[in-house]
């Protein structure tokens, strides 16, 4: 065989035993979406008689401890495996994700399935960062962007493909069977990882401290915070997307599969183009996203009655968050200085921190009796403050030269 063709083989092995991981991710972290009110009927009988309301709002938490879990699992992880060779680190994390995603299929209770999921989010911010470093390495020199494009390319693809596969089995068999999937996904990755990943030395001088000298960057803060607060609006929306669907738009359940797989051809589209935007002009891409996603929102609360407009409004919000996120990405690794390993990892927290916030809020505004399209408002605020912080960001940076303002 031609050495090349070999080595080639080899490399899109690798990656793909990298994807399945992440596509994995994708899966874990969006299903439980789309099967809210299953997991609320299931988990809290009681309440979801007496008001169905409250049950999905207090079901909500679900989503919220898993963001939780990538916050304070992200810089933990990452700061502390930086040292060891990230090939066994990621073996490691896989291993981790099937054991965690296998006890929210088994335990009986509502709080301990909340700390499995809490548990569940502590290694995908270590994933999804060190991953990307590997991918590089795999991929040649001068390919970090394409090793980064490729991880977030499986999480995509799994808000094409998984999530609303998982949501249909989910509605079709229990929604514990859509966790089932999850945790076969994530052993499937670490045997593939274990196989077909290349030894990778990590940074055996790096310590912990030295790596969370990122967070003494005011610009740092900045990302973080418009990721955490403006990504929230997208979260805000998307956590409640089931009873959008069919208690506002009146349509069936069947018919929320099918929503997700359109909110999920607008992420792949969005993860497309939002990447070539910034590399065009990252400071615009990032202004004018955040603007229209604060716009859509709105639109989708106004029209979201009438399932025409619902659909293609979600798209569009599919389509925008996932333009957002490689740049917010690419902002942070911009000022995060030598600090690169840990701020791919960080920003999965901030995006995150915008996932709890957002279906913490979503919720509590249903709670309070504001209706299902509550959480669209709440998201269009969200993504305006998100867009605030972005603004002082760079009036700061202007101000400032850059030494100053690390």
């Amino acid at each position: 065989m031609n050495p090349s063709t070999e080595s080639r083989g080899a490399a899109k092995r690798a990656l793909l035993s990298l994807a399945i991981g992440s596509f994995g991710i994708g899966m874990t972290e969006f299903v439980v979406m789309g099967l809210l009110p299953d997991v609320a009927s299931d988990l809290l009988p009681t309440l979801w008689a007496s008001s169905p309301e409250d049950a999905l709002s207090q079901a909500g938490w679900l989503i919220s401890l898993y963001a939780l879990g990538v916050v304070v699992g992200a810089p933990t992880i990452a700061g502390f495996v930086a040292r060891f060779p990230r090939h066994r680190v990621m073996i490691g994390l896989a291993i981790a994700l099937t054991v965690f995603n296998a006890l929210t299929v088994v335990l009986p209770t509502f709080e301990l399935v909340g700390a499995s999921r809490f548990l569940a989010g502590l290694p995908h911010g270590a994933y999804f960062g060190i991953g990307a470093l590997v991918a590089a390495d795999v991929l040649g020199p001068g390919n970090r962007a394409k090793g980064v494009a490729f991880i977030l390319t499986g999480l995509t693809i799994a808000n094409v493909v998984g999530v609303p596969l998982g949501t249909f089995l989910g509605q079709l068999w229990g929604w514990r069977v859509a966790f089932l999937v999850v945790a076969l996904v994530f052993a499937t990755s670490a045997v593939c990882i274990s196989l077909f990943v290349p030894t990778h030395p990590g940074e055996p001088g790096r310590t912990m401290r030295q790596e969370l000298r990122v967070f003494r960057i005011a610009q740092v803060w900045f990302a973080l915070g418009i990721g955490a607060i403006g990504f929230g609006g997208f979260f805000a929306v998307y956590s409640y997307i089931s009873p959008l669907v069919t208690d506002v738009a009146g349509s069936p359940e069947w018919m929320v599969p099918i929503v997700l797989v359109i909110m999920g051809l607008g992420m792949t589209v969005g993860n497309l183009i939002g990447g070539h935007l910034a590399d065009i002009d990252l400071k615009r891409t990032l202004l004018f996203g955040l603007g229209v996603m604060a716009l859509v929102l709105v639109a989708l609360a106004l029209t979201s009655q009438w399932i025409v407009p619902l659909v293609i409004l979600v798209f569009a919000v599919g389509l925008v968050s996932s333009a957002l996120s490689p740049t917010i990405q690419t902002r942070l690794m911009d000022v995060a200085e030598d600090n690169q390993s840990i701020a791919a990892a960080v920003n999965h927290s901030s995006l995150n921190l915008g996932n709890s916030l957002g279906a913490f809020l979503g919720g509590l505004v249903i709670a309070a009796g504001w209706g299902f399209t509550a959480p669209a408002w709440t998201g269009a605020a969200l993504a305006a403050a998100g867009l605030l912080i972005a603004l002082i960001s760079y009036r700061v940076q202007a101000r400032q030269p850059e030494p100053a303002a690390a």
